[in-house]
């Protein structure tokens, strides 16, 4: 029983159906055949004219970017290798050819479906997939790109086929009505007022011990360990920054404890150090600093002293990275 086929899109079967067979698109009405390139049916004068093709690398001419589609010919099977080269030229008058040819002719749009043997670009896998509506746009007999095997030059029917618009890809009354009222707010994008958005972020940081940045501040008396200075605020009391030897955040993880702080003024003691924030050496570099005060001195036994770990044992690097304060 012969299967009744139309022009254009077949009803039931939306763009972008895939089938797992070639029988299986022949069935759903989408091709004449299971095995040509060039499907055909007859129109309201009897002529023959073209309703779909397959794309599925038959030949080597062919071209695919998708919504572009340089298409060749079709031969009769005897006059094709199976790697896709003709082995001679083709000719307009070959039914398919024909059929094709004069859907052109009468602007008649044409169903596309991609085989897996096609681009990998733009072909399933391991099965079919009907891609939409496309118009032929021009028409042309051209040059093979390989010659026949004596050596002669092959001729080719060519044509250029260029996909529709996404309106006429859809094929119910509802499915129009929404891309309708999609380009219209896509217009009205272009000239309403823009605001900028507001967005939520997480932000991970430190936490870090300021009780014991206060308890090696009041240990020392506010003095910079790295020279004595004293800073006094407008109410004499002193003005420090406890800043860690080792800084705590990555790649360096230093502690956060007491035994890891240094008492600092912030300035101008920090630049009077060589920049302490910029990554260079003290201006001096003595063997071991004395820390703390007589008090300080007197609060950890007489007659001893609290010492910083030798500045030369410093790099730059962490000296410089040392700026992070509690």
């Amino acid at each position: 029983m012969a299967i009744e086929r139309v022009i254009g899109h077949i009803e039931g079967v939306p763009v972008g159906t895939v089938f797992h067979r070639r029988k299986d698109v022949q069935e759903a009405r989408l091709h004449q055949t299971n095995q040509r390139g060039i499907s055909w049916l007859l129109d309201m004068d009897g002529s023959r004219v073209s309703d779909a093709i397959v794309l599925n690398g038959g030949y080597v001419d062919d071209e695919d970017e998708w919504d572009r589609i340089l298409y060749t010919g079709a031969s009769p099977g005897k006059e094709k290798s199976p790697s896709g080269r003709l082995l001679r030229s083709q000719a307009w008058s070959y039914t398919d050819n024909a059929a094709l040819r004069l859907s052109f002719e009468r602007s008649y749009p044409i169903r596309v479906i991609r085989g897996y043997e096609g681009d990998s670009r733009y072909s399933p896998s391991n099965s079919y997939r009907y891609d939409g509506l496309y118009e032929i746009t021009d028409v042309r007999t051209a040059i093979s790109k390989y010659p026949a095997p004596d050596g002669s030059p092959v001729n080719i029917c060519q044509f250029d086929l260029r996909r529709l618009p996404d309106q006429e890809q859809v094929q119910t009354r509802l499915e129009r009505h929404v891309v309708d009222v999609l380009d219209e707010l896509s217009d009205e994008s272009r000239y309403e007022e823009r605001f900028p958005r507001a967005r939520s972020v997480r932000v991970r940081r430190l936490i870090r011990d300021t009780a014991a940045a206060q308890r090696i501040k009041h240990l020392h008396g506010g003095e910079c360990q790295l020279c004595g200075l004293r800073l006094l605020g407008p109410d004499g009391r002193p003005y420090s920054e406890g800043a860690h030897i080792r800084p705590l955040g990555k790649p360096h993880n230093g502690p956060d404890v007491a035994q890891h702080h240094l008492p600092v003024p912030q300035l101008p003691c920090a630049a009077r150090h060589g920049g302490r924030h910029s990554g260079r050496r003290p201006q001096r570099d003595p063997a071991s600093a004395l820390v703390g005060s007589q008090s300080a001195a007197a609060a950890h036994g007489a007659g001893r002293a609290l010492r910083t770990p030798r500045l030369s044992s410093l790099s730059p690097r962490v000296l410089g990275e040392a700026g992070q304060t509690s």
